[in-house]
């Protein structure tokens, strides 16, 4: 995700107009379509994202986090539990497998809130300020106390420093990082999403810290049960492709490419498609996929590629606590943990 801004545009919640529905299987019917968004999600990623998202494993081991279909509605209880979950036990990035919030007016003021003030408490744990003169005018700086780079440091041109420096709280990254569903797209939702989120089909690495290598992370936009032409095409471009020394490929979407049970929805992507993303999920040699959509919880490996399918963090969905997150331990020797998270949270 790009920096969650701390001023949302009023003026997008008068786009929420229309008729617009989603079909029992899941399938978006009318609206923008999956052509659209994700040409206006590479325009924005080639100009803003591309070169500023810079993340780095601090010990050389990290945990991210990963919730799915939060239906965010008028109660924003489970998704602070995610952002609190993720901040105590210090989780390098959160993920979400979308189905961020239904779309009302009031639904998408209540996911800004609750995502800004996840914000605020994150800085508040991680980042500090100091003071530094330069040519006697004095400037104030935050940095990242995760990663022991003070501001001499930045100074002298040390390249992880600068990329963990900053002159104001606008320009860090929160590292909440979406992809799109059915329902973020509903009644001209994408507006919405667009003006916290941004973009729906990206990409970035984590640095791990001492070595040449990398983790590699990948959302695409799959809200219509479809990749699309464009988005397609440009994975055949090689936009997913890296020329790093990559150590594991992380995948992130909201269908499912599986189906649970006999009782779930099955995948909804065209056959050709599917045998698309599975040759390319191979290619890109991918340790896990993330789905949701179908809010019921699936474990299954097929041609090396581990398939998790998360179920429903929402407290409508899935009223009881229960494991409704997953997190996912990268560790130093290259293994990776995977765990069920517990959610506690009950609407009052």
């Amino acid at each position: 995700m790009r920096k969650i801004s701390m001023f949302l545009a009023v003026g997008l919640l008068c786009l929420l107009t229309g008729c617009d529905k989603v079909s029992p299987t899941g399938v978006f019917i009318g609206g923008t379509g999956v052509d659209d968004r994700v040409e206006m999600s590479y325009s924005y990623y080639k100009k803003y994202m591309e070169d500023t998202i810079h993340i780095i494993a601090p010990d050389g081991e990290y945990s991210f986090l990963v919730g799915s279909d939060s239906h965010v509605a008028t109660d924003t209880g489970r998704m602070a539990e995610m952002l609190n979950i993720g901040l105590q036990h210090g989780d390098l990035l959160y993920a979400h497998l979308g189905d961020i919030a239904d779309t009302k007016a009031e639904y998408y003021m209540n996911l800004y809130k609750v995502l800004n003030d996840g914000f605020l408490e994150y800085l508040d744990k991680y980042f500090t300020t100091t003071t530094d003169t330069v040519k006697g005018v004095p400037r104030s700086y935050m940095y990242d106390k995760r990663y022991d780079h003070g501001l001499k440091k930045a100074m002298e041109g040390n390249e992880e420093a600068k990329n963990n420096q900053y002159t104001s709280p606008e320009e860090i990254q929160y590292p909440f990082f979406p992809v799109v569903g059915n329902h973020d797209i509903t009644h001209n939702g994408w507006a919405l999403f667009t003006s916290i989120f941004h973009s729906s089909f990206y990409e970035f690495d984590v640095k791990i810290k001492g070595t040449d290598q990398y983790d590699h992370f990948i959302f695409l936009d799959s809200a219509n049960g479809t990749l699309g032409k464009k988005q397609i095409s440009l994975i055949e471009e090689g936009m997913m492709n890296s020329d790093k020394n990559i150590r594991h490929t992380f995948v992130f979407t909201h269908t499912n490419l599986f189906r649970p049970s006999t009782t779930q929805f099955s995948s909804t992507f065209p056959r050709e498609e599917l045998y698309f993303l599975l040759n390319k999920l191979s290619e890109w040699n991918t340790t896990i996929m993330f789905c949701g959509h179908v809010h019921c919880w699936d474990d299954r490996t097929m041609g090396g590629v581990r398939y998790l399918t998360l179920e429903s963090m929402s407290e409508r969905n899935s009223p009881d606590p229960g494991d409704y997150l997953v997190r996912v331990t990268c560790k130093k020797d290259g293994t990776v943990d995977v765990e069920r998270v517990h959610m506690s949270y009950v609407k009052k």
